[in-house]
């Protein structure tokens, strides 16, 4: 796991993460109380942060029977009905073009660090899933790619509800942008 030091912009390495549940005597008692079990520094991605804080199963079950289910996670995208909580880090795109980026050996590092959806990168970042996806913007900017080159310019506090639609996030800033994202299983129509 990461240290608690800053990645420059505000956003520390290692997040601490609260997880309610009840005592034994069916009282409402913090069940955990510890750093995000899954925060990822890139090596190959200089800046590139990845934190899985939470994941459900398509119908989760109440009480929260204590088990961390974030270490278990095969697959970042979710099933339908499923979620995941995660909060990234993106690097400037300057890192992607820097003489000394190894695109093969980032494309290794992310298939490790973000099974299930590194798959689903094209070879310019472009990529689809079959979820719903809340995206909150903690700090920076950040532009959100569409097809045909179209973007929006998000900012701090700016949020996106992505609809299972080709995108990419492109950080053209000079310093990190931290976004949270709840991703939401869907089912394809048509």
């Amino acid at each position: 796991m990461a240290s608690d030091s800053s990645l420059g912009n505000g956003m520390p390495l290692a997040i601490r993460r609260l997880v309610t549940g009840h005592d034994q005597d069916g009282a409402a008692a913090v069940a955990l109380d510890t750093a995000v079990p899954r925060s990822d520094v890139f090596q190959h991605i200089p800046g590139m942060v990845s934190r899985l804080v939470w994941a459900t199963a398509p119908v989760p079950g109440l009480p929260f029977d204590g088990i961390d289910p974030t270490p278990g996670v095969a697959d970042i995208v979710p099933a339908s009905g499923a979620t995941r909580f995660l909060i990234v880090t993106f690097p400037p795109d300057s890192v992607f073009f820097a003489p000394d980026f190894d695109p093969a050996a980032a494309a290794a590092e992310n298939l490790a660090i973000s099974p299930g959806l590194a798959e689903r990168f094209e070879p310019d970042g472009m990529h689809t899933t079959e979820t719903v996806d809340y995206g909150i913007v903690l700090d920076g900017e950040i532009w959100l790619e569409l097809d045909g080159g179209r973007s929006a310019h998000l900012r701090r506090h700016d949020v996106v509800v992505q609809n299972g639609t080709r995108h990419a996030w492109r950080n053209k800033s000079e310093r990190p942008a931290t976004l949270a994202f709840v991703l939401i299983g869907a089912r394809h129509h048509g």
